[in-house]
């Protein structure tokens, strides 16, 4: 019998080089504040309002981006650029905030 499905091909050649948030193309490297959904994790509770710097651009199978980060406070940051478990975290681009907006933001009391 014939199998007639197959994956989706994805380039792993060609990543994504930059991604337009708020009207600010981002890159690898550039800083980010964590807005994270409400979805009632703790870990959202925690990375709220962190700083974090963007590791990889990312797209899975179904075309969505997300944005790999390494927390700019985190002791362990070196494992999270060495893309180690823990120390690396994924946000959509609606989560994060370019640090030229964050600084420019005034947060109400």
């Amino acid at each position: 019998m014939k199998d007639d499905f197959s994956w989706p091909e994805q380039n792993e050649d060609t990543p994504l080089e930059s991604v337009r948030v708020f009207g600010v193309d981002l890159r690898a490297g550039e800083k980010v504040r964590l807005w994270p959904k409400q979805r009632g994790d703790i870990m959202d509770l925690a990375l709220r309002k962190k700083v974090a710097t963007i590791e990889a651009i990312e797209q899975d199978f179904e075309g969505q981006i997300h944005l790999a980060v390494v927390l700019d406070d985190d002791p362990g940051r070196e494992w999270g650029l060495q893309r180690q478990p823990g120390h690396r975290f994924f946000f959509s681009t609606e989560e994060v905030e370019p640090m030229a907006l964050a600084d420019n933001r005034q947060e109400a009391p």
